[in-house]
């Protein structure tokens, strides 16, 4: 059968090195034509050896290193991905059997309803008996019955499968442990969180992320409502989930999974719109680029002026939202996030507000400090990396230089918390409450 063109050239120029080997006696491999072999790892028909007794082939010469290199990489890949799967398991396990003990401490120590359980466990129980009627449903409750709902999806099959009774599956210790369910899904979807935003090229990187995870899984704020039967568990395990399945690109099930939140607490919603944001701020990100190469492929000259960069983006988006294409494409991969905000919006129209009850204690406000109590907030839990001689030196730099601008913002914030700070009346008159004391 007749060799390819290439093949034959590249074979012969092989027999020609064979030929001037043998004369030289030096044992040079004439089997196969390498970089065939290399550039398709496919059998190949090989080139004819020129027939010499002098010629030694020596195969230990046929040295493959890239495959070597491709195969060592890939085995180490895994050995250190198994590894990380062995670290995630063991900071997993160790953390639920300490969660178990407090949560076992807890219910020893708090066998009543404790705080706002005195409303969310009543009507708990009462759903988990099959009371869902509305004339059951506690007026001093603010949210919606997804917390409830889920909680005897949860214990009801308990009764089933055990032959427990329903004193057993509906009390305080077994509502409460539904949550503690939902603190281990949320150790699970920030962990997966942080593998997808975080780069996973780093050697350390895989503790890293483990260590972040294992951070923000026992945070004060969200930890300490893992061992009562509130809403912040699984409104953080739903909201998470969400915003996993819209960077995964699941948009549908994005907005599943928001409905979901939006179940347990209604201003989840919000997520719900910053995971819509955040696929147009992708798409629009990818065509402000494309415009950027296009302008310097072309040369185009570019505007100078003050706003000359806002001006820019403004005329890109002007200029973006006029094609019919483009917004199009925008509502299909948006349109299960619209469809939830519509839902919303219809919501509270037919509510008359977005609570549910109680509503003379829970009416909305502009509350610009609670912008203030996060960057304390923030300060105060990463001092040891925002609080460096280097960065004051450079804050204080920046705050010299741009002196005017700085003293504004300090009268504007002066202005907001003197005209705008709101105290609730709850967290006035509990003591319970740590907010109480920081107050």
């Amino acid at each position: 059968m007749p060799l390819p063109a290439a093949l034959t050239t590249q074979c012969a120029l092989r027999n020609v090195i064979d030929r001037a080997t043998v004369r030289s006696g030096s044992a040079l491999p004439s089997i196969l034509c390498l970089p065939a072999m290399l550039s398709s790892l496919r059998p190949v028909l090989s080139c004819a050896p020129i027939s010499s007794p002098n010629v030694k082939l020596d195969f230990g010469d046929l040295r493959i290193p890239h495959i070597f290199s491709r195969t060592r990489f890939l085995a180490m890949r895994a050995g250190m991905a198994q590894l990380e799967g062995y670290y995630f398991s063991a900071a997993l396990s160790c953390t639920f059997l300490v969660s178990c003990l407090l949560f076992s401490a807890f219910s020893r120590a708090l066998r009543e309803p404790y705080m706002d359980e005195i409303f969310h466990l009543p009507q708990a129980q009462r759903y988990c008996e099959g009371h869902f009627s509305l004339s059951q449903w506690d007026p001093m409750i603010t949210t919606l019955p997804g917390l409830y709902l889920l909680s005897v999806g949860v214990v009801k099959p308990a009764s089933w499968i055990f032959g427990w009774s329903e004193h057993v599956v509906c009390s305080v210790g077994m509502l409460r442990f539904v949550n503690l369910l939902f603190s281990v899904g949320n150790f699970y979807l920030l962990y997966l969180l942080l593998r997808k935003v975080q780069p996973r090229h780093k050697a350390a990187s895989s503790i890293q992320r483990i260590l972040s995870t294992l951070t923000l899984a026992v945070f004060p704020t969200l930890y300490f409502f893992n061992f009562l039967y509130y809403t912040e568990a699984g409104s953080m395990f739903f909201t998470l989930f969400a915003y996993l399945m819209c960077l995964y690109g699941n948009h549908k099930t994005s907005a599943l999974l928001g409905f979901c939140g939006f179940m347990f607490r209604q201003t989840n919603i919000v997520w719900a719109i910053f995971c819509a944001g955040n696929v147009i701020a992708q798409k629009l990100t990818e065509a402000w680029k494309t415009e950027l190469q296009k302008k310097k492929e072309e040369r185009l000259p570019s505007i100078k002026g003050p706003f000359s960069e806002f001006r820019k983006i403004l005329q890109f988006l002007l200029a973006y939202s006029m094609s019919f294409k483009n917004l199009s494409m925008l509502f299909l991969l948006t349109w299960p996030y619209i469809l939830l905000m519509f839902l919303f919006c219809a919501f509270v129209v037919v509510n008359g507000g977005i609570v549910i009850g109680d509503r003379s204690s829970h009416e909305a406000c502009l509350h610009f400090p609670q912008l203030f109590y996060f960057f304390s907030f923030t300060l105060v839990f990463s001092f040891p990396h925002l609080l460096s001689l280097k960065k004051i030196r450079s804050f204080l730099c920046l705050v010299w230089k741009r002196r005017i601008q700085f003293f504004v913002i300090t009268l504007v914030s002066i202005f907001l918390v003197w005209k705008f700070t709101y105290a609730h009346k709850y967290l006035l008159a509990d003591n319970r409450h740590y907010t109480f004391y920081v107050w």
